[in-house]
């Protein structure tokens, strides 16, 4: 069977802590395995975000909810046992033990007054739920909004930068995503005047048999690039006899300017703002790594011939 969500998790998770073992998360897992019968491929099937199996994900956050409501208790680290409040529980379990039920206890209550934190309807925590979160997820969360806040500085500076500055950029980036072999020399800041707005190129070989032609307008929020500044460049590139094109702005495009590269018979790529800061993040062009922190989990395998 797949494995249920976490409101469905609820009682068969609380009922593996019956024996009145102390149990860890694996623990739990396994006993989840045996009590609901999954299958190997029931246990491997990943969540949408691919970091953890919906076993570990829902498992994890049942267990949680439970300790919210002191169901169960934290005796060390990542390890729980049944409270007197659960064992009571378990002696006259109620019909249908969900979200809703364990949220009136009052330890559930005081715990939501305290953190201010709510759950969504599948039982994962909201956005402000980051107390409580798995480790792994914080970290992710505090990365992506340092990510976020990172790529909206650089787009903010590049929409104050020169438009010489713009293009400069921009030749840099697609010789950092491999263009031209990832070979600056085969790069080159045009900045022709009067044929489309011809900013750079890129010699994809050697030779320059083949290359990609590139324009850059910066433009401030609210700015939009339209069809006929499409148009132009898509002109300059046929009266250069090329096929390759990449127009890129710190603001963003018309629908109508993208559904003509959609219709063009050139092979057009548009970056807009949003999507130029994300690509010099992930490429590394204008940043500098400050820090590096592995991240590193327990080898559950490893340990496994350690029990008894």
């Amino acid at each position: 069977m797949p494995v249920p969500d976490v409101p469905s998790l609820l009682l068969s998770v609380l009922k593996t802590f019956a024996d009145g073992k102390v149990l860890r998360y694996v623990d739990t897992r396994n006993r989840l395995i045996e009590s609901l019968n999954l299958t190997r491929d029931d246990t491997q099937e990943m969540e949408p975000t691919g970091r953890y199996t919906k076993l570990q994900h829902h498992s994890y956050w049942a267990t949680q909810h439970l300790l919210r409501a002191r169901l169960v208790t934290a005796v060390r680290r990542s390890a729980f046992q049944l409270t007197e409040e659960g064992k009571r529980l378990l002696e006259d379990p109620p019909p249908s033990l969900d979200l809703d039920y364990v949220q009136n206890f009052p330890a559930y209550q005081q715990w939501q007054h305290n953190s201010k934190a709510s759950v969504n309807s599948d039982g994962s925590p909201s956005a402000n739920a980051d107390p409580d979160a798995m480790p792994e997820e914080s970290v992710r969360r505090a990365f992506q909004r340092l990510e976020d806040e990172l790529q909206a500085d650089i787009l903010a500076r590049m929409q104050e930068a020169s438009p010489k500055f713009l293009e400069q950029v921009v030749v840099d980036l697609l010789i950092a995503m491999g263009y031209g072999g990832g070979d600056a020399v085969r790069g080159t800041v045009t900045g022709r005047w009067g044929d489309g707005g011809i900013d750079g190129t890129i010699k994809e070989d050697a030779l320059g048999l083949d290359e990609v032609y590139v324009q850059a307008k910066r433009y401030t929020e609210g700015n939009t690039v339209g069809e006929s500044d499409v148009r132009n460049f898509v002109g300059a590139i046929d009266g250069a006899n090329t096929t390759k094109g990449v127009f890129v702005t710190t603001a963003d495009f018309t629908k109508s300017a993208r559904d003509y590269v959609k219709r063009s018979s050139k092979r057009i790529i548009l970056i807009n703002g949003t999507e130029l800061a994300r690509l010099m993040v992930q490429y590394g062009v204008g940043v500098r790594t400050r820090k590096t922190y592995q991240l590193q989990r327990v080898d559950e395998d490893y340990f496994e011939a350690g029990l008894v």
